[in-house]
């Protein structure tokens, strides 16, 4: 069932702090030595993986459901690198400033160690197809706002962008006036959220359900295509680990096959 490597203290310069990285490694590394995997990199890193280290028993199971798309000819096999989110969690995803609060984001910085430190690393290390449309970025809630960044802020590193119950109200919905038009360049986008979604955070009313469908409708109208972005909306999906491992078999077969 493939392998997962735990790096730790992996140097962030960028953040000025050290972080712990996972790479999963599919089966396939190991008996197909000639072959080039593409790679997708993950937020929240320390729930991603069914794996004795990770930090919460109800994971995402990355590894079990890449493994089981490669069973079923679903899926080729990828590598997937998860970062573990680190103290701040809510600055390092948010890449704007709330204009509500204290917050200071830092979520540029976050995504410059992405692209500036790790996936160099990651393709020197690693048997990897580098581009763009072999590149994804996957992630849930804050985390999914923070792959829809990456995908906007850098298009030319990440084409394939997943985000389950995305935090795209965040900042007043800065990410909707920031995406003013279509990249024209290779691009694949999962949305999806419970119907119903809602949670409170600090007292602020977070409605995943309708701000996921308004930024679908979004993209559609800066032009993209059925085959570049797709909704789902899942009756009774809540914001919760155990969901988001439901639904990522689905998400995974639509963004990476």
């Amino acid at each position: 069932m493939g392998h997962v490597h735990i790096v730790r203290d992996f140097p962030s310069p960028q953040e000025g702090f050290s972080r712990t990285v996972r790479v999963y490694t599919p089966d396939a590394y190991d008996s197909m030595p000639w072959h080039r995997f593409p790679v997708l990199y993950m937020h929240d890193g320390q729930n991603v993986f069914a794996h004795p280290e990770s930090a919460l028993f109800d994971t995402w199971c990355a590894n079990l459901a890449m493994e089981e798309g490669v069973h079923h000819g679903h899926l080729e096999p990828w590598i997937i690198v998860a970062v573990d989110s680190g103290q701040g969690r809510l600055q390092e995803y948010s890449p704007w400033n709330d204009a509500r609060g204290p917050l200071k984001a830092r979520g540029e910085v976050y995504a410059r160690f992405l692209v500036e430190q790790l996936k160099p690393l990651v393709d020197r290390h690693y048997r990897t197809r580098p581009g763009a449309q072999w590149t994804g970025a996957m992630g849930s809630s804050l985390g999914g706002l923070m792959s829809l960044y990456l995908g906007h802020r850098y298009p030319q590193v990440f084409g394939r962008i997943g985000a389950l119950s995305p935090t795209v109200m965040w900042s007043e919905g800065r990410l909707f006036a920031e995406w003013r038009a279509h990249h024209r360049s290779w691009t694949r986008i999962y949305l999806d959220a419970g119907a119903q979604e809602f949670i409170h955070a600090d007292g602020l009313p977070l409605h995943y359900g309708q701000a996921t469908r308004a930024f679908y409708d979004h993209l559609k109208g800066l032009g993209y295509a059925d085959h570049e972005v797709s909704l789902i909306l899942e009756p009774g999906g809540e914001h919760h680990e155990k969901d988001w491992q439901r639904r990522l078999p689905v998400a995974m077969r639509w963004l990476l096959s």
